[in-house]
């Protein structure tokens, strides 16, 4: 009798747990489908691989966040951003195109010659840097149209900004990380034109490039300097293409194995980015297109790391909101469907990979995907109907959502305080060292252009999610500069020195998280990325200092080489991050 009623409950839960993982969380997935090979591991009594891990509850707060206005005039409209490395600065630039904005470039630095023959020129910046603290901008200068172009760090947090429209669309630019640099441009760099492209770090810290209007293909960026004469087509860019409802800026993320999850519309690839070779095929996601100008907006879930890992590290990637299919014909006819509510999440490593479907508090469709430092989400900015393009979406999201994807299903998502400000087409959402996220941009006007329905907007905005919830403040770690490295090696245990006035300090409830910066435009945060590092010991240090000894990521597959913020991470608060450097 007791034989036969284990065999029962054993059957109830392998049906349960098949059937939705909203029934369990994500720490009982032994019996779904591609983890038969996760073993314990000797960390907090987790397993090697992913999970939400064990111990250490969340300090509970029901502040919904905070808005405050950073910047009454960016100067440039922030249609691409990305916080720049050590300096601190973050990188706001627009499309030359306009010929205008609202911040002249400084004496001294000559005015770009739009047209020799008739000694055209335009003296107006569209670059600018901005001291995240200060508010303090520097303009600075571009020749070649960087409209709708992409964007990522080199190793030593170089910026490379690949494509643009026109002229642009074949340059790569190159602006290093400090006070004095400025911009360095190879207008024949790129084999083919890249306008509306994705770019993606590969695992030995190198560039790939793929799609752009008429470029149904990809590449590899070259040294700096150097022209690149080869493509490779793209069959899953061909299969979705679309004269009205394309494909462009797909969702790029770096798998754990080193391939490429690559997502256009509705459909996704795993791609070896050695061999060229298409070596998986998911599932379709119903519903809509989710890639310009339908802009859902997606992410690659923070890894989870552990002292010692398993073969295969699991991944999951989110994709939330876009458009029904025929949205962008119908806002040219002025009707403005909803957008889609939905939000998908699949983890790409299973055996058997499908996408699991929650609802958001609200539609969404030009959102801004952002990871914050205690490995939440929140999505920001965008429209409740319509698509992208000028004049094409309606209705602005102004709450953002918060999105914590390691509880159950049906607890994960949380609408937070609303900002006065709409942010349409061409907005920015950045994670910053402070634990803010920097939100601006918005301008769906041909140029700069005020009175109209959603104005070219030049505020910018700093949000404060929960955790900075002042109730909280004596919770939040503070990592001791002097106390923590520079530069880290793969697979080496180094230490992350934190002041706490913490009693209940264990290495379940005091975590370290790494953060490489994003390069955001048109709702794709390219690079976007978090590690979850795994934790030998958490050890008192005298006073209220606490070193965290933690092992650095294994591989350029799982981090690439780079900068990245690390936080010290106390029951779900962060503390201000810190730059390093895997080398």
């Amino acid at each position: 009798m007791r034989a036969s009623t284990r065999l029962i409950w054993t059957v109830t839960v392998l049906v349960l747990a098949a059937v939705s993982e909203a029934v369990f969380p994500l720490p009982f997935n032994p019996f779904l489908p591609g983890s038969h090979n996760r073993k314990l591991g000797k960390q907090g009594g987790g397993r090697k691989g992913g999970g939400r891990r064990r111990g250490g509850a969340e300090a509970q707060t029901n502040w919904p966040g905070k808005w405050e206005l950073f910047l009454p005039n960016s100067g440039v409209s922030a249609m691409h951003a990305i916080l720049m490395p050590v300096i601190n600065q973050v990188q706001f630039y627009d499309a030359t195109i306009w010929r205008i904005s609202q911040i002249k470039l400084p004496p001294g630095v000559a005015c770009h010659v739009v047209d020799p023959k008739i000694n055209k020129v335009d003296c107006w910046a569209h670059s600018v840097l901005v001291d995240i603290n200060t508010g303090v901008i520097k303009p600075l200068s571009l020749t070649t149209d960087t409209w709708c172009s992409s964007g990522g760090l080199t190793v030593n947090g170089t910026l490379v900004s690949t494509g643009g429209y026109g002229g642009g669309a074949n340059t790569a630019r190159y602006l290093a990380a400090c006070p004095s640099c400025v911009w360095i441009e190879y207008p024949q760099a790129l084999a083919a034109k890249r306008w509306y492209s994705t770019q993606a770090s590969l695992p030995d810290g190198k560039f790939f490039v793929i799609g752009g209007r008429d470029a149904l293909n990809y590449e590899y960026i070259p040294e700096e300097g150097q022209n690149n004469k080869k493509v490779f087509d793209s069959l899953l860019l061909k299969q979705t293409d679309d004269p009205d409802e394309n494909n462009l800026y797909p969702f790029v993320w770096l798998n754990t194995d080193g391939n490429l999850f690559i997502f256009a519309n509705n459909r996704s690839i795993l791609l070896n980015p050695k061999s060229n070779q298409v070596i998986k095929e998911f599932p379709q996601l119903p519903g809509g297109t989710r890639n310009y100008p339908g802009s859902g907006s997606s992410a690659l879930l923070p890894i989870q790391l552990y002292m010692n890992n398993a073969k295969v590290i699991p991944a999951d990637v989110l994709v939330c909101g876009g458009s029904k299919q025929d949205a962008y014909n119908r806002a040219g006819k002025k009707d403005f469907e909803p957008a889609l509510k939905d939000c998908a999440r699949i983890s790409i490593n299973s055996r058997k990979p499908r996408w699991k479907i929650e609802m958001m508090p609200t539609p969404r469709v030009m959102s801004d995907t952002v990871i914050l430092p205690n490995g939440d989400v929140i999505l920001v900015n965008g429209a409740k109907r319509g698509c992208s393009g000028w004049g094409y979406g309606k209705d602005p999201a102004f709450a953002p959502i918060l999105y914590k994807p390691r509880v159950k299903r049906g607890t994960r998502f949380k609408e937070l305080a609303a900002s006065a400000i709409p942010r349409m087409y061409h907005s920015i959402a950045i994670a910053l060292p402070d634990g803010k996220v920097l939100v601006g941009g918005s301008n769906t006007n041909d140029g700069y252009r005020y009175n109209v329905e959603f104005p070219t907007e030049l505020r910018v905005e700093k949000f404060s999610p929960p955790y900075l919830d002042p109730a909280l403040a004596n919770m939040r770690p503070k990592i001791v500069n002097n106390g923590t490295p520079k530069q880290i090696k793969y697979g080496k245990v180094f230490k992350v020195k934190v002041e706490l006035n913490q009693k209940d300090v264990t290495k379940e409830n005091l975590k370290a998280h790494m953060l490489a910066p994003s390069f955001t435009t048109h709702s794709i945060s390219m690079n976007m990325r978090m590690l979850l590092l795994g934790v030998a010991s958490v050890n008192p240090s005298g006073g209220n200092s606490f070193e965290i000894q933690a092992a650095a990521p294994p591989n350029g597959n799982l981090a690439p080489p780079g900068y990245y913020l690390i936080f010290a991470v106390y029951k779900g608060v962060p503390s201000v991050g810190e730059w390093i450097q895997i080398v």
